[in-house]
């Protein structure tokens, strides 16, 4: 019985909340626009927290784990050239022999605690079907190379040890070569042209999405669309910067000449001053606590087999990826300030308009308390008004915060992913600024003296 009178109370509560509200449409929507943006605000926030979340997972999972990366500087000049030195002499440059193979079995043999290592070796060139030219990166890896990266081979394997130390003709390819292609059909088993040597396809890695500010901060290419094959098979069969035949008494306008390690087919060029045989090394420590400390250890060592000359670069991809992790998190506190600041002002205009309410309303008041209204059901009908104006900011805000993530993502590119969790969190806050701010004009209005209430003017 008790039950059913205040679910009764509860109606008539709202159904009056409801006639006020419709009464006053513009200054219930000018109040509560405040929880309307916060709302918002909260949505369009934990979305944007929650793709640069996914992004640096994605991103962590690309670069390895525990991974640094050593990347060869290329000289601008020839490297036997002579520099300026600040008195105006001049002196001959120290030699380097760059980043090679004997590097990476001198960093095998000498730190104890490495996991993997991964040289990789990169040419521009073209992969040829039916008498058309696809420009592809040749990459130029050990089988090691795709555990370090977290590189899944969906089909085929591996290369195997025969494959690697006879220099077999074989590749593995992105899926994206594999749709261009083979389309429709495996590229297991078949053989394409890079530039003039067949290959065969032993393999085809998984297809990963690769971001634009991935690719430029970290310096990921498109797995997708890369071909690999062992790094033997291309010191032997494509490029080999060690066998270098340089042509300085020629007028050969700034380059060198090389040939493959067979010494067959034509010479072609390459900008003088990029004499080393790797473009990258990938060193994989079994300890992330490990990091910086082999990273120095790497520094010295190289620095002191390359003649203590600086032409290579020591990076923790890790290490960057936390710094943005880190700078995105200052930029959702930001929001997240942004947003209360906003819900706070909105709760404020709703207990100042529900204040202003219970003033207009006094003699109203008087007379619903005269004919025995008690204190706790003046208190329950201004709260629901409060709620009810704060839930519909709410609602609106939710839409808003909705179509605002959709606009941000297609106009800026950043990944924006909406959770029912926020919205529930959003619809939550909403309902609480209308109850906390709420309170204060339903105790004013309860209060009143019934009397006094009747007789205000």
């Amino acid at each position: 019985m008790f039950d059913e009178i205040y679910i009764e109370k509860l109606k008539a509560n709202f159904s009056e909340a409801i006639r006020v509200i419709l009464t006053n449409k513009i200054r219930t929507l000018l109040t509560s626009l405040g929880i309307i943006f916060g709302v918002a605000a909260v949505i369009t926030m934990l979305a944007i927290g929650n793709g640069a979340e996914k992004e640096i997972l994605a991103q962590l999972e690309l670069v390895g784990v525990n991974n640094i990366v050593i990347t060869p500087i290329p000289d601008k000049k020839d490297k036997n050239s002579r520099e300026e030195v600040e008195d105006g002499a001049t002196e001959s440059k120290r030699f380097s022999k760059g980043l090679d193979l004997l590097d990476v079995e001198s960093i095998k043999k000498t730190i104890p605690f490495i996991k993997n290592l991964s040289p990789e070796i990169i040419l521009e060139t073209f992969v040829i079907k039916k008498g058309k030219q696809n420009p592809v990166k040749l990459i130029g890896v050990s089988e090691k190379y795709f555990s370090t990266a977290n590189i899944e081979i969906e089909s085929g394997k591996n290369f195997s040890i025969a494959q690697e130390e006879n220099a077999l003709p074989v590749c593995i390819i992105g899926k994206k070569i594999e749709k261009k292609l083979f389309t429709g059909e495996s590229a297991i088993g078949k053989r394409i042209k890079v530039k003039d040597i067949w290959l065969q396809v032993v393999g085809v890695i998984e297809e990963k999405f690769i971001s634009e500010s991935a690719q430029e901060n970290l310096g990921i290419r498109d797995l997708n669309q890369d071909i690999y094959i062992p790094l033997k098979t291309f010191l032997v069969r494509f490029r080999d910067r060690k066998n270098v035949i340089d042509k300085q008494n020629d007028n050969n306008g700034g380059m060198v000449y090389y040939s493959s390690g067979n010494q067959q087919g034509p010479k072609e060029r390459i900008p003088r001053g990029n004499y080393h045989q790797l473009d990258k090394l990938v060193v994989q420590v079994t300890n992330s606590n490990q990091l910086n400390a082999t990273a120095d250890v790497l520094s010295r060592m190289l620095k002191r087999r390359h003649n203590d000359v600086l032409d290579f670069e020591i990076s923790i991809p890790i290490q960057l990826l936390k710094q943005q992790q880190k700078t995105k998190q200052i930029f959702n506190i930001v929001l997240s300030i942004i947003a209360g600041i906003s819900l706070l002002i909105g709760g404020i205009g709703i207990m100042n308009i529900m204040l202003a309410s219970v003033l207009e309303r006094t003699k109203e008041i008087g007379i619903i308390r005269a004919i025995g209204a008690t204190q706790e059901d003046v208190i329950l009908q201004f709260l629901t008004e409060s709620v009810l104006v704060s839930i519909g900011g709410g609602i609106i805000g939710i839409v808003l915060g909705v179509f605002a993530s959709f606009i941000l993502e297609i106009t800026t590119g950043i990944e924006t992913i909406l959770s029912l969790s926020s919205i529930l969190l959003s619809f939550f806050v909403a309902t609480l600024i209308g109850l906390i701010f709420g309170i204060a004009p339903a105790k004013s209005a309860a209060n009143k003296s019934p009397i006094e209430a009747i007789r205000h003017e």
